[in-house]
């Protein structure tokens, strides 16, 4: 089973002003392809903070992936806490500056009211940097390069460049890790007994999650094995009420 920790960086996040949509998404993604999200932490802009997360959840789990604070702007430290988790300086591939560059050069020609009205300076630097040893990821949707550096993904905070450049990274979370979803209008204290024989006669995790506005309940039965978790749901289906 392939274990992944997810680090979102941003006081954004703890302050409450933006939802931490990217950790509910990537969650979902991950679970789909077989691999198991098993830590989700949220730090602030604070290098080194971000570096003792990144280094503590790189020895503990399969593959961490890092969300936002890659830009260019002052407070965009992501990229140079993970090279010092690792204990790298942070490089400006020559490739993927002139990719940027080239970029930004388009985007100009693209939206001269843009450069016209504002003060356009972008540190090209920063934007293409990544740890020494990294490899940058590069999208259409993403102005900043993302990287990979020995099993942690850095990403953009943004939940569109996000989604994109998760795709170009997608295939290295293939897992083994099963799951079935049984949908219930019984309340949870209903569904304990059954619940918990499930878990000791077929060695599986079963969760359960409350009927939320118009959308039923769910019981939700994880595994390694797809004939196992295959086995409790329908043992499952024939013992609680379902829709």
């Amino acid at each position: 089973m392939m274990e992944v920790a997810l680090l979102t960086v941003g006081d954004e996040l703890l302050a409450g002003d933006t939802e931490n949509t990217n950790a509910s998404w990537l969650g979902r993604q991950l679970t789909a392809a077989g691999a198991s999200v098993t830590r989700v932490l949220t730090v602030p802009d604070d290098e080194a903070v971000i570096a003792d997360a990144v280094a503590r959840y790189h020895d503990a789990f399969d593959a961490v992936i890092v969300t936002g604070g890659i830009g260019g702007t002052p407070d965009d430290i992501t990229k140079a806490a993970v090279a010092r988790a690792f204990g790298r300086e942070l490089v400006v591939p020559d490739d993927v500056r002139a990719h940027l560059e080239a970029k930004a050069e388009q985007f100009a020609d693209d939206n001269p009211e843009l450069v016209d009205r504002y003060d356009m300076d972008l540190d090209l630097d920063a934007w293409a940097s990544i740890p020494e040893g990294g490899q940058a990821l590069l999208t259409d949707e993403s102005f900043a390069a993302g990287c990979v550096i020995d099993r942690v993904y850095v990403l953009p905070g943004i939940p569109e460049e996000l989604k994109a450049m998760y795709e170009t990274i997608a295939d290295e979370f293939d897992g083994d890790r099963t799951t079935k979803t049984i949908h219930t209008p019984a309340p949870e204290g209903a569904l304990v007994t059954h619940i918990t024989a499930a878990r000791e006669q077929f060695e599986v995790a079963v969760g359960s999650y409350p009927r939320k506005d118009d959308t039923p309940g769910r019981v939700k039965i994880t595994g390694d094995d797809p004939a196992t978790v295959a086995d409790a749901a329908a043992w499952l289906r024939e013992r609680i009420e379902t829709e």
